[in-house]
């Protein structure tokens, strides 16, 4: 079952100039910053709240982060959903006819474990799932 918007994942070329423009925008500084060498992305989370924001930057031009800048510029990039079981939600997606990216969870940023679905079947929206690694 999905608890809540977890974060939303926003595409940026350059970290330092987004990190100053969100600190501005939301009153408070990054609360953490951390490399996903497995994704080739640098990583930057703002939180308000309850609320949270991941600004995203390729560190490679292979990333998936890198190919979506090319393709679409700058913007919100994701939306993650927390879950409490990452693996029963695989499953009961999957037989609801959903296509994932990646059928196996991989860790990624914020102590996350991560699976991807399909924006094809979600209305071109690239949906996270994410639980908090125990």
């Amino acid at each position: 079952m999905v608890n809540k918007i977890e974060h939303i994942g926003i595409a940026v070329k350059n970290m330092d100039d987004a990190n100053v423009l969100f600190e501005k925008l939301l009153g408070v500084p990054s609360y953490k910053m951390e490399v996903v060498e497995s994704e080739g992305v640098s990583t930057s989370f703002f939180q308000t709240g309850t609320n949270k924001i991941e600004l995203l930057m390729a560190t490679n031009p292979e990333s998936p982060i890198a190919k979506f800048l090319e393709k679409k510029g700058e913007g919100i990039h994701h939306i993650a959903f927390d879950v409490e079981d990452i693996h029963a939600e695989i499953d009961r997606l999957k037989s609801e006819g959903f296509v994932l990216i990646n059928e196996v969870p991989k860790k990624g940023a914020d102590n996350k474990l991560v699976v991807f679905l399909h924006p094809k079947n979600t209305n071109g929206v690239l949906v996270e799932l994410c639980q908090e690694i125990r």
